[in-house]
């Protein structure tokens, strides 16, 4: 017999197409088997969602992060993204598996919290002798139960090399490749419902070699697997790569190999018409992350002009420690603000900000046949937001109530069918639980700095 749920009387946002003011949604096995105007038809045994004063989404997609930050968050306040990596890597050198296990706790669920279904989370330092650091991740996300994106990162070039980490968290080229093999082996799941994938994750031209960034384009080829770094996000990294290599970031990621549709970069703040001409034309992704260029005061990302170019953009909060609290909503608030700030009030929509952080995420993660819209077929990622509390009451159109103003409360998260958040608590790990290992992983990384 189905497992069937009845959502009943939200606003449905679809996202790519319908929007229904009194809608329904009816899950079935996971999916979504139908959705439209009005009451749904009576299913015998259905459980039934009342979704009155609530608008309904897709499940947020998160397209960058930095789980193992939690722990640091709030350090190096006032310092540019090289001064605050600097300090940063003084303490992340003493990572270990268990850290990371309980820092993927506390932020997997902080995530689910804000509406998030699925993360990407981009991991880069693996201290030696530390631990399986990937498979405490990947348990830990499964016990909060939103999809993991696992980009497994990588660096080669450390201080000795002329990079900006210390040479204690840098692998070899054979030790990065090898084990980022081995990490897709042993956790990759194409099937379309997955809830883990593994990407090939470089972390970033200047700490990483090029013979490391070549092999990674062809590690993930090989294995039918996506390809993430970071890439333009200061005018300091352009002046590097310049100086460096004698052209600009862009430009040095198309003579590796590293445009494409499988391709996609965080941040991307300082790019030129060319450069966005010709991430548009190779469908090549882009992870905004507003918040976090803000904070670190890198800059504002051109999103409306990617937008208009055709290239595929989506959200991410970036690591804790350079955004700290922000949950992923707030980063749809967050895009709109940047956005018009640069180019005026109709830069970006509140339906375009949520566009980028569900399909447009999505798509940017290679899964948009599967998540991102409420589509029938779909996996049933979808979050239930309350939007007749006090002062959203009186806005009436809850798209631009729940993008414009503070995030509104979580009423339900679902993710393949299954409830992770109900009435704004968490129904898998709790937030006690999750609160309560973020404290703990910071503490333990403190105490090892200070020994």
């Amino acid at each position: 017999m189905s497992d069937v749920t009845v959502i009943e009387g939200a606003h449905v946002v679809t996202v790519d197409g319908g929007e229904y003011p009194q809608g329904h949604i009816v899950v079935r096995d996971g999916r979504i088997g139908a959705v439209g105007p009005g009451p749904a038809p009576e299913i015998p045994g259905a459980r039934k969602v009342d979704g009155r004063g609530c608008l309904a989404t897709p499940g947020l997609v998160n397209t960058h992060n930095h789980l193992y930050q939690w722990a640091t968050q709030g350090l190096f306040a006032d310092g540019t993204l090289f001064e605050w990596l600097v300090g940063s890597y003084e303490i992340w050198h003493r990572l270990d598996a268990e850290v990371v296990g309980n820092t993927t706790s506390a932020g997997m669920s902080h995530l689910a919290l804000s509406g998030c279904t699925t993360a990407s989370d981009h991991h880069y330092i693996f201290p030696s002798g530390r631990g399986d650091i990937v498979a405490a991740e990947v348990a830990a996300a499964r016990e909060v139960g939103i999809r993991l994106d696992l980009a497994r990162g990588s660096m080669d070039r450390g201080h000795s090399s002329g990079g900006l980490p210390p040479d204690s968290v840098v692998e070899s080229l054979d030790e990065a490749l090898g084990a980022t093999g081995a990490a897709i082996d042993a956790h990759h799941d194409a099937a379309s419902d997955a809830m883990t994938r593994v990407s090939v994750a470089p972390c970033s031209p200047f700490s990483v070699s090029r013979e490391l960034m070549v092999g990674a384009a062809e590690l993930a080829r090989a294995k039918g697997v996506r390809l993430h770094t970071h890439l333009a996000e200061t005018l300091d990294e352009e002046e590097k790569c310049l100086a460096e290599f004698g052209c600009t970031p862009v430009e040095y990621a198309e003579k590796l190999g590293w445009l494409g549709a499988d391709v996609w970069f965080a941040h991307a703040v300082h790019l030129s018409d060319a450069a966005i001409a010709r991430i548009a034309a190779t469908g090549t992704g882009i992870a905004h992350c507003p918040t976090s260029n803000a904070r670190l005061g890198a800059g504002i990302c051109r999103t409306t002009e990617l937008l208009e170019a055709g290239a595929h953009v989506g959200l991410g909060v970036d690591g804790p420690a350079s955004s700290e609290l922000t949950p992923l909503a707030g980063e749809m608030h967050q895009a709109l603000l940047m956005a018009r700030a640069r180019r005026g009030p109709q830069a970006l929509s509140a339906r375009q900000a949520l566009h980028m952080a569900t399909l447009g995420g999505a798509r940017v993660l290679g899964r948009d046949a599967e998540l991102g819209s409420l589509t029938v077929g779909k996996l049933a990622d979808i979050a239930l937001w309350r939007v007749d509390g006090f002062g959203y009451d009186v806005i009436d159109d809850p798209v631009v109530a729940t993008v414009f103003g503070p995030t509104p409360p979580l009423e339900r998260l679902l993710v393949g069918g299954r409830t992770v958040v109900d009435r704004g608590e968490l129904r898998t790990l709790s937030a006690d639980t999750a609160a309560a290992r973020g404290r703990a992983a910071h503490r333990a990384l403190l105490q090892e700095v200070n020994r």
